[in-house]
């Protein structure tokens, strides 16, 4: 029979772990009279935990935010995931949480069990960070941007797109992605009448928020990074390119991220790669490190790009071999 107090603690990480719980079935699962039960939520209760009852066919329990933050409960995995996280924000993309970060850090650790503090050692060294690359963005924007997706609430706000125009965008927000290093918002552009992707770090100023709006099935198949990953890579662009690669397509896909292009299977042993064509002359660069044998289906100016390259490398070798021939 577990002490009071242990049985506290289970009965509470069990209510962290769904967001609700039928009154039999979380007496069940604590091995509990349901007596008990409400006796140990009301214990809950006093110390400060925000937990609501409610009766009915679907009654029970559910662990809901309160006036303060109680004490949280986490398995291993989490807590060694949470302090991983938070080192990582300190050197991160998003500025302003520099701080807060380290002390939430300090405290993690300080109530690590040792077996816990050796792994997170070992993660630290066997995890080098890398050097900040993009731009950073503000935790408070991102916080913002975040509310109003969630909450269903317009933005308008000042942006600057990548040639450095200006415009002012009134929009319905979807969600906020983070690939390739760099912050994303998803939305609806009221004006455009259709989805946009915005670099949140050329967002100006601070967004105001509007009105409530309906929600709208989102872009794709509902996949917001994969939308914008597609978006990233070919939508920016005028003209794209279509090449054949030899070579499986699980092979490829270790080997191409996805917001270079994307890929889909020709047969067992090819794919096609669809990519933004400009500017060629870094598609062509990637086609050469590749190293591997392909089938340029357009545009007809990539093909003339390869085309010059290859004689340029032959007349390199050329006179590498001449000289090579005649020493002195």
């Amino acid at each position: 029979m577990l002490t009071t107090s242990a049985r506290l603690l289970s009965l509470l990480s069990l209510l962290q772990s769904r967001p609700h719980w039928a009154g039999s079935a979380l007496a069940e699962r604590s091995g509990v009279h349901p007596r008990t039960l409400r006796r140990d939520i009301d214990r809950l209760r006093q110390l400060g935990y925000p937990i609501q009852a409610s009766s009915g066919v679907a009654g029970g329990y559910a662990f809901r935010a309160g006036r303060a933050l109680p004490p949280l409960l986490l398995d291993d995995e989490e807590a060694l995931a949470a302090a991983v996280a938070l080192r990582t924000a300190v050197t991160g993309t998003v500025s302003g949480i520099e701080q807060t970060a380290i002390t939430a850090l300090v405290k993690l650790e300080q109530v690590m069990p040792p077996r816990l503090r050796k792994r997170l050692d070992a993660l630290r060294s066997a995890i080098l960070p890398l050097d900040q690359v993009g731009p950073v963005v503000d935790a408070g924007l991102l916080a913002a941007l975040a509310g109003a997706c969630r909450d269903q609430l317009q933005l308008r706000f000042d942006y600057s797109d990548r040639t450095g125009q200006p415009s002012q965008r009134l929009t319905e927000p979807q969600g906020v992605v983070h690939t390739d290093r760099r912050w994303y918002l998803v939305a609806w552009d009221t004006t455009r009448q259709d989805w946009r992707t915005f670099r949140i770090d050329r967002i100006v100023g601070a967004p105001s928020v509007g009105a409530h709006f309906s929600p709208r099935p989102g872009p794709g198949d509902g996949d917001l990074r994969q939308w914008v990953v597609q978006a990233l890579s070919l939508g920016q662009y005028a003209e794209q390119a279509r090449i054949i690669l030899h070579a499986p397509l699980a092979t490829l896909r270790n080997q191409i991220p996805a917001s270079a292009g994307t890929l889909e299977a020709v047969d067992e042993q090819r794919c096609l790669l669809r990519c933004g064509a400009n500017p060629l002359g870094s598609v062509v660069y990637w086609l050469m490190a590749l190293e591997l044998e392909f089938e340029v289906l357009g545009p007809p100016a990539l093909r003339e790009r390869l085309r010059d390259a290859g004689q340029r490398l032959a007349r390199s070798l050329a006179r590498g071999e001449t000289k090579a021939g005649n020493p002195g």
